[in-house]
């Protein structure tokens, strides 16, 4: 996976380090194992026969999302998102739901990607400003869209048990459906998120699960679950996320000193300023 991160999605080393979590060398490492190993086996480059797609399936989905999540969410440049990372990422996926019209997964991931694109327009206001998705103007989300993302993710759901891109596309569906931010089902997210856990548990889908525990219960709650979480110390998003729950709690020095741990691992110079100017407010206080 992280071979094709490189050679096809074209992201450098310190992108796909930060997608698996991982240190820039330890990822190095991987590469330069990777690359040995194709050329000491003679493996060659090749589409497999049709009975060997499936199983190299759960590979190429995950590619596809993390070149789709570096295109909706930059780790490095200027800018917040980088269109033509993530429009690639889309183009794939369609063709990958039009090889493999029978698997679910596809359809939920193309579903999932389409429902995360149309926000694109909203997620920076016209002075450069990252905007958060309860303040995002809904009238500038792409309606076309989020009528393929719905109807792609209904068709991923009648399959049983659903797969976690279905179940990620469920989640990115209602906050679709809401036409106001105060409008989301968060009981109805809250519950998708227990399911998503269930079928792949991971450190950064129980962040996601703590931050809709938030919005049902109160921000200590979704604090309480954040800090049983392990492995994340250096994912920005996790001290972000616990940042914006301590100031709702009203913990103001605690809030500050979680946005400072989340912009000393902040790369993107958006989402730097945005943080600064949560410190700032904090600050004024």
């Amino acid at each position: 996976m992280a071979l094709t991160l490189r050679t096809l999605g074209g992201l450098a080393t310190p992108e796909i380090a930060r997608a698996f979590l991982v240190p820039e060398p330890t990822l190095a490492q991987r590469l330069v194992r990777a690359k040995r190993k194709i050329r000491d086996a003679g493996i060659r480059y090749e589409v497999p026969a049709g009975d060997r797609l499936r199983e190299r399936l759960p590979s190429v989905l995950a590619t596809l999302y993390l070149i789709f999540n570096e295109g909706y969410l930059a780790s490095s440049g200027d800018a917040l998102v980088r269109r033509e990372l993530a429009g690639e990422a889309i183009r794939l996926g369609r063709m990958l739901a039009r090889l493999m019209p029978n698997e679910p997964e596809p359809l939920g991931l193309l579903a999932l990607m389409l429902l995360q694109d149309s926000r694109r327009g909203s997620r920076v206001d016209a002075s450069g400003r990252m905007v958060l998705l309860s303040d995002q103007d809904r009238s500038l989300w792409d309606s076309d869209e989020i009528a393929e993302g719905l109807e792609l993710t209904r068709r991923a759901a009648r399959s049983f048990p659903p797969g976690p891109y279905t179940l990620q596309a469920a989640i990115a569906a209602e906050h679709a459906r809401a036409a106001r931010a105060e409008d989301t089902d968060w009981p109805r997210i809250r519950r998708l998120y227990d399911w998503l856990a269930f079928v792949q548990l991971s450190p950064v889908v129980e962040l996601n699960r703590a931050v809709a525990i938030a919005m049902v219960e109160g921000p200590e709650r979704g604090l309480a679950h954040i800090d049983r979480i392990e492995g994340l110390d250096g994912y920005q998003h996790l001290h972000s996320a616990r940042g914006d729950l301590l100031r709702r709690a009203g913990r103001p020095g605690d809030a500050a000193a979680a946005y400072r741990r989340a912009l000393e691992l902040a790369t993107n110079p958006v989402e730097r300023a945005f943080l600064e100017e949560r410190l700032a407010e904090l600050g004024s206080q």
